[in-house]
């Protein structure tokens, strides 16, 4: 493998880091293409192989790929460089955007553009469900787990974290071993020399893979403790919150959405449906993984609590709680990479947690359209069932003219992100004066 300089790291991860729109899928393609196609850095075998890993991992796995990469050039520092150069560029645009929403979101005309970006990004995870279902919804016990998980949070408002814990039990117990186990993440089969390193590799050190775990663990959650010890409620919260997420993470950043932003609007009031769905719109617009949303989130709702001090604090506390695992992941796992990437059984249990995941994206989508189309949502409650029952009186024509345009504008850009919000903005500025001439 090519040494490389320092100088070459800041700069190739640099320009992969601002590079980074998209979704995890252009941003993966952006890596292939400056660390396989342009330069002679990594095979094409090792980046699938640890594209592989990284999908079997809680988290983005965009920026666990990236670290990894890093990693594998440069060791812990090149991971870490890496990981961060992937991060940082969309974490201070969105510090940006939370305070000019904060300074300008209340004006008539910028709520206005928010709506159509609102619609815009019911589009978006209708987009992201299509995709995954195409991938994930293969057989019928597929459909079965992906009802499950629609079901278990749209009607029960199971916690998340549960129901994935069951699908991945569900996928272990049932599917070991099975060749259509395997997870759409297993895009690198391992080849005849792979599978002799393997089995040839030398027993790996277990005090060092322990020492790194510790680390890592107490750098990650150390910090939250004193939060918590030192009666800083509000960050400790935040904090704790977020370093759940990071652990259940998976099926990529929408399925954690799901959950997310029902527990910040309805559990916490740190923030309102429409702010959520805000968050996201312009979460989308930024460099970076999606997951930056959680910055968003805790920023705004620092800026609620406490003003500008609080607002920084807030977000460098999300920050910390939902990146820092990431490098704990992959600095611990990463030397058994070959080992993890042929082990069917994660394969089965990452097959059922993805198409677990389809359902409740679902209710993602779902959710954010009733809040969109409604100005009143409340709940529908009688034993076990809690669901969301919208006031079908405060259905906002406005929002439904626009979530009906916005496939059509999805449709004709071909997958244009930035334009499509910045079209569908453009059409709720128009909206409510032909509204009124009509």
């Amino acid at each position: 493998m090519t040494t490389v300089s320092w100088r070459d790291m800041w700069r190739v991860f640099g320009k992969i880091g601002l590079m980074s729109f998209g979704g995890p899928a252009a941003q993966i393609a952006v890596m292939h293409r400056e660390l396989v196609e342009e330069r002679p850095w990594l095979d094409e075998e090792s980046f699938l192989r640890g594209l592989s890993f990284c999908m079997l991992l809680p988290g983005p796995e965009a920026m666990q790929l990236c670290t990894y990469t890093g990693w594998r050039l440069r060791g812990f520092a090149g991971g870490l460089l890496a990981g961060l150069l992937f991060v940082l560029p969309g974490a201070l645009v969105i510090a940006a955007l939370v305070w000019l929403y904060t300074v300008f979101g209340a004006l008539p005309a910028v709520q206005a553009a928010f709506l159509g970006i609102k619609a815009a990004v019911v589009v978006i995870v209708v987009q992201a469900l299509w995709k995954l279902s195409h991938k994930a919804l293969k057989r019928r016990q597929d459909w079965w787990l992906a009802g499950f998980g629609f079901v278990a949070l749209f009607a029960f408002d199971l916690p998340f974290p549960l129901v994935i814990l069951g699908a991945g039990l569900f996928g272990m117990v049932t599917l070991p071993g099975s060749s259509q186990a395997r997870s759409p993440a297993a895009v690198c089969e391992p080849t005849t020399k792979t599978r002799a390193t393997i089995a040839t590799a030398p027993q790996l050190q277990f005090r060092h893979t322990l020492r790194t775990s510790v680390i890592w663990g107490g750098l990650w959650l150390l910090p939250l403790v004193l939060l918590s010890l030192a009666g800083a409620d509000f960050l400790a919260s935040i904090g704790w919150f977020f370093a759940k997420l990071a652990v259940v993470t998976f099926g990529g950043a929408y399925a954690v959405l799901a959950y997310m932003s029902q527990a910040v609007v309805q559990q916490h009031q740190w923030i309102t449906a429409g702010e959520m769905i805000d968050a996201l719109g312009l979460a989308e617009t930024t460099p970076g993984p999606l997951i930056l949303v959680t910055q968003f989130v805790a920023m705004l709702a620092g800026l609620k609590q406490g003003g500008f001090a609080l607002y920084l604090a807030a977000g460098a506390t999300a920050l910390w709680a939902t990146f820092m695992p990431c490098f704990l992941w992959i600095f611990a796992a990463a030397p058994y990479v070959e080992r993890l990437a042929a082990q069917p059984r994660l394969s089965a249990a990452l097959k059922a947690i993805t198409a677990t995941v389809t359902g409740v994206i679902f209710n993602l989508m779902v959710w954010f359209t009733l809040h969109v189309l409604f100005q009143e949502v409340s709940h529908l409650q009688g034993g076990l069932l809690t669901m969301p029952w919208p006031n079908l009186d405060s259905l906002d024509i406005s929002a439904l003219l626009l979530t009906l345009l916005a496939p059509l504008v999805a449709y004709g850009l071909r997958g244009r992100l930035f334009w499509l919000l910045a079209l569908m903005a453009l059409a709720g500025l128009m909206i409510q004066p032909l509204l009124t001439l009509t």
